[in-house]
Formats: C-alpha cells, structure tokens, sequence
C-alpha cells in the first residue's frame, strides 16, 4: 500500500447527505483493506455520522455545503475531518436526561479516546472550522 492515500467528499448541508457521508467513509475504507464489517469501520461511521450531522444541523444555513477528508499514513494512522463553512466551533453542551441532543461532541470524543486516538478542531483560511478525529489504523495485514 501507498505511503499515503486520500480521499474526498463534498457534499450538500442536506440531513440527506449523512447517509451519503457514512457511505462514502465505509467505501473508501474498504478500498483501503478494512473489512466492512469491522469494528473500526462501525466506528468510524458512528464519528462521520455525527460529525456530519453537526455540519448540517448547527451551521444554521451558513454552510452550503460540508465536506469529508480522509487520510491514511503508512499503515499506521486515519485520519478523518469534516469541514464547514461556519466559524463557530462545536461546543460541548449539558446535556439534560430527557434532552433529545446536545451529546454528539461527547460521543465523538469518547468513541476516539476507546480506539486509541484523538479529537482536535482547527479553523480553515475561509473562516470556517474542520473537525479532525485520528484513529490508529487496525485493518488487518493482507498477506500477499
């Protein structure tokens, strides 16, 4: 395998395109050697799905569009970042017992810190924000 592979995605800010967003991360993996029934991959998609949903649902309108980058260095480490257009950075948020939302960040966070990884959001020269997860890269060594 390449030293180092990428791939791209973007799409509209449509509660339709999380579903398009966890499609396209299940493919690419897969493309890369993780099998699509991996735990990894179940993750991954978990993470992609709520990172996705947050660029749609709390843009407010101010991101058009949002978009999935995906990297994988030597084997060893994916990364995973969701961009949009809008400058406000996620926040954690109390969230109540009988409250429907307001968790994802926490979730996120907590299903990164269990693969051995991290969360970090850093902000984009346009003005907007992208939200990066690494993950250590588990797939398993195809033998040749």
């Amino acid at each position: 395998m390449a030293d180092h592979q990428e791939a791209s995605v973007t799409l509209p800010s449509d509660p339709a395109s999380v579903s398009s967003a966890r499609r396209y991360v299940s493919d690419v993996l897969a493309e890369w050697g993780m099998p699509r029934d991996a735990e990894t991959t179940d993750t991954v998609r978990l993470i992609v799905s709520e990172l996705a949903t947050n660029a749609v649902m709390h843009t407010r309108g101010q991101s058009p569009t949002f978009t999935v980058d995906m990297s994988l260095e030597r084997d060893e480490q994916l990364r995973i970042g969701v961009t949009d257009s809008h400058p406000r950075y996620p926040k954690r948020l109390p969230a109540a017992v009988q409250q429907d939302n307001g968790r994802g960040m926490v979730i996120i966070r907590c299903l990164a810190a269990e693969c051995g990884g991290s969360l970090s959001v850093r902000p984009t020269s346009e003005g907007g924000k992208t939200v990066w997860i690494a993950l250590p890269w588990t797939a398993p060594v195809q033998q040749v």
